[in-house]
């Protein structure tokens, strides 16, 4: 472990006066740290499920039979698996059994609908899916072609791991269908781990596509592995010691890094199949005070609003993470009132970026910023035009990172990946498509992602700055802004504004809340991005992980 000494750096005396040192790059594929805590901590939890506790010994023994079922289905390092559950403990056991073989994961949302399921396992090549048994009637069933390169589905209930009851036997057209705790039956405890290198595909995790359709973003081992170093460096995580609760689920890059960063040192993992059910939740906060919590802003807010919460103790949560979406100031003060002051923290990055590049330091946390850049991840605000001027203080720009975080490519997308890995200055560098700018201390403050960035008679509209301003309006509980292309004037936009609606807003008239939107929007905004259009919607279309779902909005207007 050596402190990081680059006077250069913006963030180094933060690092300096946090006593930061940067991680070293050591690390070595998932399974081999699951094997190590089976040796030697063999009774130690490792995965928590209702009231089903997994030792660090149950997960290695599963996983060797997974692996070992696996290759008998045909399964080698070149293959990829895909995870299309909830979070249960099949999801982990599958990670660490691909990491025994070698091969690649893929986390396949249980949301998708039968095209884009079938989009997913055919761009990223998976052969043998994990999938819930509850999905099959709403998903797989309904495939209008069974994608050519999928050879198993192997089901899984809900109920394996706390009681386990027979299934029906499954059937899909073109496809060998068996049952999960069936096909375990009989395969060794025992598989030795595979060859594996630190660049060597780990997961092909698929990005959003709020632009076009999803691409694979390949991450090796050393992205996975090392990047729960990097976020962690402001608050170090302890071998043996945490406990984990997390509402993102394990098929997002946020959900699957919490889960690494567990196993990595031999934590206690906290899973959390439905994270709209609070109740279980803090039920399950109570029983297993945590060390460590993340979660969106939309799952914070129905948490303090939770009764049970307040018969948490909170007294040895050292951080409470936060990302995906802005965090208010106001949501902020409640959260803190109840878990404690000084243990929040923004994560910010992308699937890309494995997934986190910067981050807010807790107790030296800047609730404007996104945070600062976190050990290893380089980052610089350039020119949105060209990509290759570097932006002053204060001026806003493209933000983009390198260091050991950033993923490989895009798979099979030689254009994309080339595009967004550009060299600049002797290094790869992700172009991450978010704008924003950086201070003197090296916070870094978000303005938009760079397709919600509006132009409006020249001028640059950022969507958040609007949405953040309308969430003071107790009318608002809230908004998205996008913009719509001007006819009359190509290259211009027209702001158009989706409003969710407090009980507030109960008193008055349709058009009389729209009237008070725009006379706050004019006292409180320059007139170019003051909305020329309001849309009153009964609730605001959320992503899986809670971010306002902007592409939805804009299919309402094409």
């Amino acid at each position: 472990m050596i402190k990081s000494n680059n006077p250069q750096l913006p963030w180094q005396h933060v690092y300096d006066e946090l006593k930061v040192v940067v991680p070293s790059l050591e690390c070595g594929p998932l399974a081999g740290y699951v094997d190590d805590y089976a040796s030697s901590n063999p009774d130690a939890p490792a995965l928590q499920y209702f009231d089903r506790c997994i030792t660090y010994i149950e997960l290695n023994c599963e996983a060797n039979r997974l692996a070992n079922a696996l290759v008998s289905l045909g399964v080698s390092k070149d293959d990829v698996v895909g995870m299309h559950l909830v979070n249960i403990p099949q999801y982990v056991i599958a990670l660490v059994a691909v990491s025994k073989i070698g091969c690649a994961g893929s986390g396949v949302s249980p949301l998708m609908s039968p095209n884009e399921l079938a989009y997913q396992v055919e761009d990223a090549g998976i052969s043998v899916l994990l999938s819930l048994d509850d999905l099959i009637e709403t998903s797989l069933s309904r495939l209008s072609d069974t994608p050519s390169c999928l050879m198993h589905v192997i089901f899984c209930s809900a109920t394996d791991y706390l009681q386990a009851q027979p299934l029906d036997a499954k059937q899909l057209s073109g496809v060998q269908c068996h049952n999960y705790l069936n096909l375990l039956e009989g395969f060794s405890e025992d598989f030795a781990q595979r060859p594996v290198t630190d660049d060597d595909t780990m997961m092909v995790q698929y990005t959003g596509g709020t632009t076009g359709r999803p691409k694979g973003a390949e991450l090796t081992v050393l992205n996975l592995m090392y990047n729960p170093l990097q976020h962690g460096a402001y608050q170090p995580w302890v071998q043996g010691k945490e406990l984990v609760v997390t509402g993102f689920p394990l098929f997002h890059a946020a959900g699957l890094a919490f889960a690494i960063a567990s196993l990595r040192v031999g934590g206690h993992f906290i899973l959390i199949p439905n994270p709209r059910d609070v109740e279980f939740i803090c039920a399950q906060m109570q029983t297993h005070p945590p060390t460590r919590l993340g979660a969106v802003p939309s799952l914070y807010q129905l948490l303090i609003s939770c009764p049970d919460i307040h018969d948490v103790d909170f007294s040895s949560l050292k951080i409470a993470n936060t990302g995906a979406a802005p965090l208010s100031s106001d949501d902020r003060g409640k959260i803190e009132a109840i878990i404690g002051e000084g243990k929040i923290s923004d994560m910010f990055g992308m699937t890309e970026t494995g997934p986190v590049h910067v981050s807010n330091p807790p107790g030296r946390s800047n609730s404007a910023a996104v945070g600062i850049p976190v050990p290893e991840a380089e980052t610089r605000i350039v020119d949105i035009e060209t990509g290759m001027k570097e932006m002053s203080v204060g001026e806003a720009g493209e933000i983009i990172t390198s260091g050991p975080h950033v993923m490989k490519g895009y798979l099979n997308l030689p254009d994309e990946s080339a595009n967004a890995l550009r060299q600049w200055h002797g290094k790869t560098w992700m172009y991450t498509g978010d704008i924003g700018y950086m201070d003197e201390e090296g916070y870094i403050y978000l303005c938009d992602r760079a397709k919600d960035m509006l132009i409006v008679g020249g001028y640059k509209v950022f969507s958040v700055e609007v949405e953040d301003k309308l969430q003071s309006m107790p009318l608002v509980v809230m908004s998205a802004l996008i913009g719509v292309p001007d006819e009359k004037r190509p290259g211009n936009d027209v702001v158009h504004l989706y409003v969710e609606l407090s009980s507030v807003a109960a008193e008055y008239e349709p058009d009389e809340i729209k009237t008070r939107i725009i006379d706050f929007c004019r006292d409180n905004m320059a007139p170019y991005k003051v909305p020329k259009a309001i849309h009153i919607v009964e609730k605001i279309p959320l992503t899986a992980v809670g971010k306002i779902d902007k592409k939805s909005l804009r299919a309402k207007k094409a």
